[in-house]
């Protein structure tokens, strides 16, 4: 179900992210973090774009203005909000370097890259990407080593994690400074106000655990709502 808002329609800077409730459903919410205020959202089993470009229809029928959109980086939320300044968030960017490095590498390539990463919140675009291309032409050589498996006879990148630990900072490294390039907007550099707001909700439900599935939709919408 989508909620409509009770604030009044505005130019606004949103947030937008989805939660899972215990894997078995979630909620994706558009929250407008200078307002304090959740202004849509809707329950679904699976996250993609088509979700948030229902969310994003709503607001326009409201008659909400997105200047900008702050996002976990997923390729459905780009699409949904292609046509306005995207903010990549800058806690999950490192989550995802983290994931694929873990956060105490072994490999020194890995150990750099991630140092490179942990020092995404002090930087800006160019020094970043000084940086990563300097890191690039370092480790090149090692990205490209493969190794042979004699069971389906064929070959395969040999460090592959870091190999999608660097694409993804590179991908990425266009929509991390966003907030930099529109200081008028304000924008956030992470989704820590909708984070918060997926963690009371989380909890509340937690307490709230003995409830049906069709009460605990409504109990989310309460919260939201608030």
């Amino acid at each position: 179900m989508v909620e409509r808002s009770v604030v009044k329609p505005q130019p606004v800077v949103i947030v937008a992210d989805m939660t899972f409730i215990k894997r078995a459903y979630g909620v994706a919410v558009i929250r407008a973090p200078h307002l304090k205020k959740n202004l849509v959202w809707k329950t679904a089993v699976t996250e993609n774009a088509a979700i948030y470009r229902e969310l994003r229809m709503q607001l326009w029928t409201q008659g909400f203005e997105i200047e900008a959109a702050v996002i976990d980086g997923r390729p459905g939320l780009i699409s949904a909000f292609w046509d306005v300044p995207i903010q990549m968030c800058h806690f999950h960017q490192i989550q995802i370097i983290n994931r694929y490095l873990t956060t105490k590498p072994k490999l020194p390539a890995s150990r750099e890259l991630r140092y490179v990463a942990m020092h995404i919140p002090r930087s800006d675009e160019e020094e970043m990407r000084k940086v990563l291309d300097k890191w690039y032409e370092t480790w090149k050589d090692f990205l490209k080593e493969k190794t042979f498996n004699p069971e389906t006879k064929r070959w395969f990148y040999t460090h592959k994690r870091v190999r999608s630990a660097y694409r993804s900072l590179n991908r990425n490294l266009s929509l991390l400074y966003t907030y930099q390039k529109y200081p008028e907007l304000n924008i956030p550099n992470t989704t820590n106000s909708l984070d918060g707001t997926f963690s009371h909700l989380k909890d509340m439900i937690r307490i709230h655990r003995g409830l049906k599935k069709h009460r605990k939709l409504k109990l989310i919408d309460e919260i939201l709502s608030k």
